[in-house]
């Protein structure tokens, strides 16, 4: 089991729209051994499906440089799709692959998940699906039990979910047994102003409404080798400056959190 990052852990210092100066994905690379990881997913990353064969090369030696790992992540289940991401897994030499079932793919995903399938697990890549809300994780676990290959399975993420309302303490139990990729992150509801209804966001880990406990005794990722990779729902705060220094506090107390839960160690920080 390793510890790892997201893009989504620096979301806003990537993102383009608000950010004068964005984060490149081999900085991102370098901030993550900074940070004490050896593990990157890069999840729902646009620029990296633009990148020519130079690009790659290039992300693979700073991979290479700062002792980086690294895991993709992308949406839907078209067969040519995942298969550009397979040929991208293998030349960065990561061995999972996180998707996404389209709603308007649900009907099909078994057979478009046969028809992909089989090329991933000759590479011995994994193809993670993750949870969240526009396909129920009961119709995302029949599918994946039909096909019941070990090179697919799901990607948790507990928050994901609350919006077709679905409980975190559920969408755990009813995927454990298949898990293959963790995302961790904790969320919490705050009242809108007026009390007129709720806004649903990230907290720090510890912070909110995630029983991460509870996740990983469900889980058990030491003891099957599942990835906990961070991100956040981070709101912006008003400015570039201001809410990526807070990203990178939120960062830092998650991984802290989590380092918290070693073997040897099982105490709730919180």
């Amino acid at each position: 089991m390793t510890i790892g990052l997201s893009t989504y852990s620096f979301f806003w210092q990537w993102h383009e729209p608000t950010n004068p100066a964005p984060l490149g994905l081999t900085a991102m690379v370098a901030k993550t051994a900074e940070l004490g990881c050896d593990l990157l997913q890069v999840c729902d990353y646009p620029p990296l499906e633009r990148y020519d064969a130079a690009a790659v090369t290039d992300l693979r030696a700073a991979c290479t440089r700062h002792g980086v790992r690294l895991e993709l992540g992308t949406r839907g289940l078209d067969p040519d799709h995942l298969h550009r991401y397979l040929a991208l897994a293998e030349t960065l030499e990561a061995t999972l692959v996180r998707s996404m079932i389209r709603a308007e793919e649900a009907d099909r995903a078994e057979e478009l998940l046969r028809e992909a399938l089989p090329a991933y697990e000759q590479a011995d890549v994994s193809i993670a699906l993750e949870t969240y809300e526009q396909v129920p994780i009961s119709r995302m676990m029949a599918v994946i039990e039909a096909i019941d290959s070990p090179h697919l399975g799901v990607a948790l993420d507990p928050a994901n979910c609350v919006a077709a309302l679905q409980t975190p303490a559920s969408t755990i139990a009813a995927t454990a047994p298949r898990v293959l990729n963790l995302h961790v992150k904790d969320f919490a509801f705050t009242r809108q102003a007026g009390w007129v209804g709720f806004t649903y966001a990230g907290a720090r880990l510890g912070e909110g409404l995630l029983d991460y406990p509870a996740m990983i005794s469900a889980v058990q990722p030491e003891q099957r080798g599942i990835n906990q990779i961070v991100e956040h729902w981070l709101v912006w705060q008003g400015d570039s400056a201001t809410t990526c220094a807070l990203e990178d506090d939120w960062t830092r107390h998650n991984l802290h959190y989590l380092r918290a839960f070693t073997p040897t160690e099982r105490t709730d920080p919180r």
